[in-house]
């Protein structure tokens, strides 16, 4: 089966319907057609972009610019994991946090996967590694700044709680122990449901894109179910890891806390 190829035309029809959805918006006084089209704009350049740097990368198959390209990928997500939290630590916290956290658990499923599940020749291969990397940072990226923007908005809320529960002698890690689960689950909550309605409610984007490419539709569910367990690990890891290095930072060594470590977020 060959690949049906879309033509500039069919692009800019589909684009049309975001314009649409720009325009009601406005009539509706929604306040969001701004952002809509920036994001539009931001989408389409981004993915051409992607694809001009992917087709290079195929065609040259070196480690070290799978490396690079793999490096700025994870930069972006952990600005943008900064970015979406209302309340954020400052300083270097702010941004390294949530990017170690993503480092640490997308980078070491992705290998996993590429190493020992799927077995590519080389590893690195940029047809798989790129995008099974994109995926599990894309998730982690949401389950991540879901949870410290959990975790840094209920302790500046319930910081009397907090420390009420310390001057009554409880460690730091039980004082804001309920805070820190209450974050991890709630970084969990998209991958969760994303798990419970795939192939019921929802044909998820991997597996619908290798059965209009001409794969197998049992092929395609395999590489999906892959990519649902691995994005759920590489998930759950970085949610748990995020949620206890962010909630450990909130005190100093003598087990006050610190909300003056945290800075007011754009949003």
């Amino acid at each position: 089966m060959n690949v049906i190829a879309l033509t500039p035309l069919d692009l800019i029809l589909a684009g049309g319907l975001v314009i649409l959805l720009a325009i009601t918006s406005i009539l509706m006084q929604l306040g969001v057609a701004r952002r809509l089209l920036v994001a539009a704009v931001r989408t389409t350049v981004q993915l051409m972009l992607i694809g001009l740097v992917l087709n290079t990368l195929f065609a040259n198959v070196q480690l070290v610019w799978v490396s690079l390209l793999a490096m700025v990928m994870l930069l972006v997500a952990g600005r943008e994991v900064m970015a979406r939290q209302h309340r954020r630590f400052g300083g270097i916290w702010g941004y390294g946090l949530g990017t170690l956290s993503m480092f640490v658990s997308a980078f070491a499923t992705t290998v996993f996967a590429l190493l020992v599940i799927v077995g590519t020749d080389p590893w690195y291969a940029p047809q798989y590694a790129i995008p099974l990397l994109g995926m599990m940072l894309g998730n982690t990226m949401n389950g991540v700044s879901l949870a410290l923007d959990r975790l840094t908005t209920s302790a500046w809320q319930q910081r009397g709680v907090i420390e009420a529960r310390l001057t009554l002698g409880q460690e730091w890690r039980v004082a804001i122990g309920d805070i820190t689960r209450e974050s991890v689950r709630v970084g969990m909550i998209p991958i969760i449901n994303a798990m419970a309605a795939a192939g019921i409610v929802s044909l998820p984007g991997m597996m619908t894109g290798q059965i209009l490419s001409g794969t197998p539709p049992m092929e395609a569910v395999k590489y999906q179910i892959l990519i649902m367990f691995m994005i759920a690990a590489g998930t759950g890891f970085a949610t748990m890891a995020a949620s206890w290095i962010g909630a450990r930072h909130l005190f100093d060594e003598r087990c006050r806390l610190r909300l003056d470590r945290l800075i007011q977020g754009r949003s």
